[in-house]
């Protein structure tokens, strides 16, 4: 017998995600909320509980005789079990400590632990933990999440009418919840009123009115569910965090309900229009700030129909995207942007990579050659450079996934997930790298007064300001007159347009002022789409999330604050146009970058 276990009250760890502003994040499948203590829940509640349950809980010693005596009479009435005569006590043995055979050993151990659990804890503590641990429907366990789940508020807040309605749960949750029975949730609740009315805990006045008050509620499922792909995604490491401490812990993540909603709806949106047409049915999104925090994450067209998440776990060819690591390892190299690469026919070991429409310019400056996404002067490029210095300079942001020396490495056929490759991009736009994708600001655990900072896990060790200017410039270029024209939200922006052979993945991935965000468009089954580049519906995609999410300041996670209401930022700027008349003239070195502040500003030379 788990004497210790029981008398401490044990309880099986519980994680409790929230969002960056507080909001409670419920995971797809069973959901149970913060452990409650006693004063937290309403006296309604806890009176309409023992009315229906156990009326005589509070004066009996964990068996109650009368009880017993009354069910059997009523069943024998009925010629069925109609009625059963366990307490609360017993109930809370059966959800938590017993097995729910029906042997006579276990009856036997009911009683004695009842008694036991009577003697050793007494009334409110027994009370306290089965309002925080029966199961009440909908995969709500425990009051604090059924209050949740139903009506989207703290225990604390529900008034006598919502408490009737839970109360009427503990009889049969999964028949008489509100969701899947509203007409026998309504007569449940008027039944539960009843006997608050007749263990004097109601008048008929005030039961009339919480009566009339049930036809107005409207149970639903939180909003936050929307967050499952994230949830799924940090789910591991909360639990990580919160070890094997019984009780519930808090983890506040950095999703952003607002970002998230935008994240979703453009996503479908680009998808129900023209993914048909197109042959692309499904897409990913990823969103972060330039530190790495993850503020909204999209895994597919509809977490619904598919839980799998292709932000985080499908590997595909990046294609073009990945060409900033063979310029970032050129300019360590000791190369500028003005110099010249030739972009023409070349065979290496028996393959020739071909320019999309199958020109080729001669020679162009790095500079057009990134901004035209150039094939053939990239792999020269990469050629000259050396592979070996491609794949360290990809690590080096941030890469981890294995890369093939082979010549079509430059061009993005070593395959990676759009989670890192954001973050790759966050460390350009941060100037620090690599930049890690984190998910939780902080914990709290059940009888804690404060919350323990988690954030980022380290600071980016190395420095790349010596060449962020030119990397910012080449990502701003191809927005402004390269091949990510489709991006531009009208503002600040940078990036890279990336398609891998025959159009299996399309990609955009870039940033704005406050958001590092990554767009992946394909198929599970990895077939062609119709002429998707990473210039088109990636692009649209990405410059409509990015619109609408810079309607508003953006997330600022200051650890010892919180999350602040917004941050305007500092991302270095520049007109790339005024600072030069053509691609071939184009230096980064002549432009000034100032800070964006949510206009233009002209470069100074």
């Amino acid at each position: 017998m788990p004497w210790r276990e029981i008398a401490a009250g044990t309880l099986k760890p519980v994680i409790v995600l929230e969002t960056a502003d507080g909001a409670p994040l419920v995971r797809q499948g069973p959901y149970q909320g913060p452990y409650a203590a006693y004063g937290q829940f309403p006296q309604s509640l806890i009176e309409a509980v023992l009315s229906i349950e156990d009326r005589r809980f509070m004066s009996h010693y964990g068996i109650d005789p009368k009880g017993i005596g009354r069910a059997l009479i009523r069943n024998f009435q009925a010629g069925s079990v109609a009625q059963g005569g366990s307490t609360i006590t017993q109930q809370l043995i059966k959800v938590q400590y017993l097995e729910s055979d029906r042997t006579l050993k276990r009856k036997i151990q009911e009683v004695v632990i009842a008694f036991w659990l009577e003697w050793k804890l007494g009334k409110r503590e027994i009370l306290t933990r089965y309002l925080n641990a029966t199961y009440l429907g909908s995969g709500a366990t425990g009051m604090p999440a059924a209050a949740r789940i139903y009506f989207n508020k703290d225990i604390g807040d529900l008034d006598v009418s919502e408490s009737a309605m839970l109360a009427g749960l503990l009889k049969a949750p999964s028949q008489l919840n509100p969701i899947a029975n509203f007409e026998g949730a309504r007569q449940r609740t008027a039944t539960v009123l009843a006997a608050m009315v007749a263990n004097g805990k109601l008048t008929p006045d005030e039961a009339a009115a919480a009566k009339a008050e049930f036809g107005k509620l409207r149970p639903t499922t939180p909003t936050p569910r929307s967050g499952s792909w994230f949830a799924d995604w940090i789910s591991p490491q909360a639990s990580e965090i919160a070890g094997t401490s019984p009780g519930s812990t808090t983890v506040r993540t950095t999703l952003v309900p607002r970002l998230q909603r935008i994240a979703e709806r453009v996503v479908a949106q680009a998808l129900d229009e023209d993914g048909k047409t197109l042959g692309a049915s499904q897409a990913a999104l990823v969103a972060m700030t330039p530190e790495g925090a993850v503020v909204a994450m999209v895994g597919g067209h509809d977490y619904k129909t598919s839980q799998f998440n292709r932000a985080v776990t499908a590997m595909r060819q990046p294609g073009s995207t990945f060409k900033l690591f063979v310029y970032y390892a050129a300019l360590k190299k000791g190369l500028t942007l003005s110099d010249r690469v030739l972009d023409a026919p070349i065979e290496i070991d028996g393959w020739s990579p071909e320019n999309s429409g199958g020109g080729y310019r001669g020679w162009v400056t790095l500079a057009e050659a990134f901004a035209r996404s150039l094939n053939a002067a990239t792999v020269a490029l990469a050629q000259e450079v050396g592979l070996d210095n491609v794949i360290a300079a990809a690590k080096e942001l941030g890469i981890d996934t294995p890369l093939a020396p082979t010549p079509s490495l430059a061009l993005g056929t070593s395959e990676t997930n759009l989670l890192d490759l954001t973050s790759a991009y966050a460390s350009v736009r941060l100037g620090k790298a690599p930049v890690e994708p984190w998910g939780i600001v902080d914990f709290q655990a059940a009888g804690q007064s404060q919350a323990f900072r988690v954030g980022k896990k380290t600071e980016p060790p190395i420095d790349l300001s010596p060449y962020q200017s030119d990397l910012l410039g080449l990502l701003q270029l191809v927005v402004e007159r390269g091949t990510g024209r489709d991006a531009d939200p009208g503002t600040f922006a940078a990036g890279k347009t990336g398609t891998s052979q025959n159009n299996r993945d399309a990609w955009f991935v870039g940033f704005t002022e406050p958001l590092v965000v990554g767009v992946w468009v394909g198929n599970d089954d990895d077939t062609p789409m119709k002429g998707v580049t990473g210039g088109s519906l990636p692009a649209r995609i990405w410059r409509d999330f990015v619109r609408a999410a810079m309607a508003e300041p953006a997330p600022d996670f200051d650890l010892d604050k919180g999350l602040a209401a917004g941050n305007p930022g500092t991302a270095p700027s520049c007109n790339i146009t005024a600072c030069s008349r053509s691609y071939r003239s184009f230096r980064a070195s002549d432009c000034t970058y100032q800070p964006f502040r949510g206009e233009r500003r002209l470069c100074e030379k």
